[in-house]
């Protein structure tokens, strides 16, 4: 039986580009690879002699464009796997899409151009003489840096991380453009939604909520999207992965309710997830979103402050950061960029300097 014509887009979408002028696509060498990945996943091995028998962990410490499989056919393999297991076409979407994120994000690392003097330099005034000029610029200009490359992270974070979860629990994702869920403070206004069922259920899902996150100006907002959600006809969901408890999380959990809204936190959340995931999504969930969150959140230190000492070099095309015994190195050709606008000046900048 052929491929439908929607694990033919599957297919298009991880052969393209994509994602701007750093998007990743996908060549068949690397969707082999990911095959052969959803294979061993789900005990398929004895069912596909062509994979050899060490295949490389998805999340290998390699460099990522290492993760193919030359000499195998893909779309052969694709089809077979997707007629044992009906489910393995989401399988592999929500994967590629996970594997071309990091590529790109990869791709990031290695060409994020380092800030210019223009940039930061007038940032220097409010520690000049507390580091030698020679120590301070070095400062200012790693900063921004890293400054840049998180703020990327964020950015393609949040093109992939909703997205497929929101797939694999049988949603989609929804912008505030197209959102059906409208603010009641302004009806032609939609709420961004992580994921939206065909149940009419609307998702709200956080790793972890805090206190100093949930205070900062938009817990106003936080709180209205149970209340619009139940406006506009929807169930609101509030998914928080992390069970830590807090304040926050206690009166967003309280609110939710409040608009006949259900709540899941902590293992209920995952168990969630894999109730509405079915058997083949839910080994996707919990090995590339599961365990990996967990393990992170349990090397959060206790104490903020006592983070492991991590130095980075930059030097002859090479990035080279060192943290907790780790080495990640990877090699820099960093791409030419226009300069960013300078820092735009305050609303009350005439208030901040007394005149005449």
């Amino acid at each position: 039986m052929p491929i439908t014509q929607s694990q033919q887009a599957i297919i298009a979408k991880a052969r393209s580009v994509g994602g701007g002028k750093l998007g990743m696509a996908l060549s068949d060498e690397a969707c082999a690879f990911l095959v052969g990945v959803i294979v061993k996943d789900l005990g398929l091995t004895t069912k596909f002699k062509e994979l050899p028998k060490h295949l490389p962990d998805f999340f290998a410490h390699q460099s990522l464009d290492t993760l193919v499989l030359p000499g195998v056919d893909f779309l052969p393999m694709f089809e077979r796997l997707v007629r044992l297991v009906p489910d393995a076409d989401t399988y592999f979407s929500c994967l590629a899409a996970l594997h071309k994120a990091r590529l790109k994000y990869e791709r990031i690392l290695q060409t994020q151009p380092l800030p210019t003097i223009d940039q930061v330099g007038p940032r220097g005034l409010l520690q000049f003489g507390s580091l030698s000029p020679k120590a301070l610029t070095a400062f200012l200009m790693w900063r921004k840096w890293i400054f840049d490359i998180d703020n990327r992270a964020g950015q393609e974070t949040g093109y992939v991380f909703e997205p497929i979860l929101a797939y694999a629990i049988g949603g989609v994702p929804v912008s505030a453009a197209k959102s059906p869920v409208r603010r009641q403070t302004n009806k032609k206004q939609g709420r961004q939604i992580d994921c939206v069922r065909s149940d009419n259920k609307a998702y709200e899902i956080k790793i972890r909520l805090t206190i100093a996150a949930s205070g900062q100006g938009r817990w106003r907002e936080e709180l209205d999207f149970a209340s619009d959600c139940r406006a506009s006809g929807y169930t609101p969901v509030l998914v928080v992965l992390d069970p830590t408890p807090n304040p926050k999380l206690a009166e967003l959990r309280k609110k939710f309710l409040s608009e006949q809204g259900e709540v899941y936190i902590g293992p209920d959340a995952w168990k969630h997830f894999d109730e509405l995931a079915g058997k083949t999504m839910s080994q996707f969930l919990e090995r590339y979103v599961h365990e990996p969150i967990e393990a992170l959140l349990k090397e959060v230190p206790d104490v903020p402050e006592q983070l492991p000492q991590i130095t980075f070099t930059m030097k002859s095309g090479e990035l080279l950061v060192k943290v907790a015994g780790d080495t990640l190195r990877l090699k820099r050709t960093p791409l030419e960029e226009e300069a960013a606008d300078a820092d735009e000046l305050p609303e009350d900048v005439d208030e901040q300097v007394p005149g005449p």
